[in-house]
């Protein structure tokens, strides 16, 4: 269907209510249907490394389905039942495709980043109540296994742990030299242990139990990203095949072969791509276990789109900035698009992209709570760089502002913050938690993202900030894209990230952290005089910037915000101590639910508490000695 303006996805949206579209109810009934269109097309090809004539494995739509009902008919066999969670601790692979689909078919499957730490993968485990945990079998230069092994320690509801061997994907000799020097895991724990593709080769290719009659919750995401500890999101079938019909209406066709070197633990590459590969009958490509963050995937990234005719890029803009660095070496001519989320490009990358690749970009905007989508630049109508474009057919966007009076709707420009209501929010129930629902709706069913923005005249939606970001200076708010994108205008700036640093007097001050584009050079104080020229507001002006070898980021490619706030706590009050001549320092900063960030202080308690209350007593942010 066309869809050129937001006039088109509302004249798409009036030809009938999304109820009444024709559409499949469960995931396993949209899987059998792309089977029974495309059985011998290819479905999800894979490649342990990332050369473009290196060994690669394709299931097709066929070969997925009939695996996806071995994983969902092994769940069933380990006693679990609709309501049960199988949670997921993997990088990317084939296995990992067929046990997200076959987990949500059998019950509720939970990917988690393998990237966390144990603390946090077994609270997300306690959180649902995890019985069946897929994994990976230890394996050289990860420590996914032993990660995995100590957070199911602390997890008691978890009796099975089924281990995926990647040896499969190497040939000889490394295949052999593998279980040579494959690391010990040190690690005990109280579940069974099974091999993922042992224990699927011995259940048969068709559902040995009845799909489910009806919608329900069959997926639990975390967040991914700027609050520290996660929260579990509840996604349903509806959710899911609403985002499989978007990218089947507006974007994707049987034809379209689709790099995504995106982590399937997050909801842009499971719920945005392969959801819509397997409404649509695409072909998806996932390159390395760590996609983007695998070795030598940028180099290789052009010469891999050649060797599998790709259509359709899906990136961030830090994986774009990141290709922005290496030559275009490889013939792009079968690419159609880029598809851009996460987090708006800055204009100055988006047209270099656009004109080192002839490719045109195409931006987005979703979230985990709200089963991701929301909108984007119409992909052959007008392309607003540095907004999210239009909402999509079914998703109605509110600019809303909190009044003594109540919440009042934004005038067109007005910022705001956005919120949504679509088939993918689960009013009421967006976390497993109950507390954290509280206060997360306005009118009942449009969910408050957190997220500030405006629409215009045309219904362009346009990010300004995260309301939780705001710089709060003495009471006069600031937002950090101001400073980021002026930090980004500098031609040795590869990404930035503003915060607010703690300040005895204004409570909070801006201060700002980068990463360098490979080879540049610039120090902190020339990027201080840089912002002093840039920023418009002299309030926003950051008092400090400093250069990192590179800025932490979630695993889809956004600045996470945390850490760099507990490197300016560090900084900020180890100086404070030092200052005042306290014997006292921050060794680290955790994050408590309930206090937030609380700097952890090393000292002699008897001989300096009183001086380092005294100290540390004049900022927001709380203290507490290191145990």
């Amino acid at each position: 269907m066309a869809f050129m303006t937001r006039q088109d996805a509302l004249d798409i949206q009036n030809e009938m209510p999304w109820a009444a579209r024709e559409r499949p109810q469960t995931i396993y009934q949209m899987l059998s249907n792309v089977a029974r269109s495309f059985p011998d097309r290819p479905a999800i090809s894979y490649q342990l490394f990332s050369g473009a004539t290196d060994k690669a494995q394709t299931l097709t739509w066929q070969q997925f389905h009939d695996q996806c009902c071995q994983a969902a008919n092994l769940f069933r066999s380990l006693k679990l039942g609709e309501g049960d969670v199988v949670a997921l601790v993997l990088p990317n692979c084939l296995e990992t495709a067929v046990a997200t689909i076959g987990g949500m078919i059998a019950g509720i499957v939970n990917p988690i980043n393998p990237l966390l730490e144990p603390e946090q993968i077994s609270a997300i485990l306690r959180e649902t109540g995890a019985k069946v945990v897929v994994t990976l079998k230890a394996f050289p230069k990860t420590d996914i296994a032993q990660k995995t092994a100590e957070a199911v320690r602390h997890a008691p509801s978890v009796h099975t742990v089924i281990e995926i061997d990647l040896n499969r994907y190497l040939t000889p000799p490394k295949s052999w030299i593998v279980p040579l020097v494959r690391p010990k895991n040190p690690v005990q724990h109280h579940a069974d242990c099974l091999d993922f593709n042992k224990a699927i080769a011995r259940q048969p290719k068709t559902l040995s139990f009845a799909d489910s009659t009806g919608d329900r919750v069959a997926a639990y995401f975390h967040t991914g990203g700027t609050t520290g500890m996660p929260k579990v999101a509840q996604h349903k079938y509806s959710g899911m095949i609403y985002n499989g019909w978007i990218g089947h209406t507006l974007l994707f066709t049987e034809q379209d072969n689709v790099m995504c070197p995106l982590p399937l633990f997050h909801v842009f590459a499971c719920h945005v791509i392969l959801m819509a590969m397997i409404k649509s009958g695409a072909h998806v490509v996932f390159p390395t276990p760590a996609g983007y963050r695998g070795e030598g995937v940028f180099d290789n990234f052009w010469k891999l789109c050649e060797r599998w005719k790709i259509s359709f890029i899906i990136t961030v803009p830090t994986a774009v900035s990141a290709l922005m660095q290496r030559k275009v070496d490889a013939d792009l001519s079968t690419v159609k698009n880029a598809f851009s989320g996460s987090a708006p490009m800055p204009l100055e990358l988006f047209n270099r992209f656009e004109s080192a690749t002839g490719i045109a970009v195409i931006e987005g905007y979703g979230l985990t709570e709200a089963t991701c989508l929301v909108s984007a630049n119409p992909p052959e109508g007008e392309k607003k760089v540095g907004s999210v474009g239009v909402p999509f057919p079914y998703t109605d966007v509110r600019i809303i502002k909190g009044t003594p009076d109540g919440p009042m709707d934004c005038a067109v420009d007005e910022v705001g913050e956005i919120c949504i209501s679509n088939p993918g929010v689960y009013a009421g129930h967006t976390y497993t938690e109950g507390d954290k629902n509280r206060d997360l709706y306005y009118h009942g069913d449009y969910l408050r993202t957190g997220d500030l923005g405006r629409i215009d005249a045309e219904g362009y939606l346009w990010i300004t900030g995260r309301a939780k970001d705001l710089i709060i200076r003495g009471g006069h708010n600031i937002d950090p894209a101001e400073i980021e994108e002026a930090l980004m205008v500098h031609k040795a700036v590869a990404m930035a990230g503003a915060i607010g640093q703690p300040d005895a007097h204004a409570g909070e001050i801006p201060c700002a952290y980068v990463e360098l584009v490979a080879g540049a050079t610039v120090t902190g104080e020339e990027l201080l005089e840089h912002c002093k020229r840039h920023v418009h507001e002299r309030a926003a002006v950051p008092k400090h910037v400093e250069v990192l070898a590179e800025l932490p980021k979630t695993a889809v490619g956004k600045v996470f915000k945390p850490d760099l706030r507990k490197l300016a706590i560090t900084r900020i009050y180890n100086a404070a101590l030092a200052d005042a001549g306290v014997d006292a320092r921050v060794t680290s900063v955790v994050d408590d639910k309930k206090l937030g960030l609380v700097a952890k202080v090393s000292g002699s308690a008897s001989a300096e508490g009183e001086a380092v209350g005294h100290v540390l007593g004049q900022f927001v942010r709380p203290w507490d000695w290191a145990k």
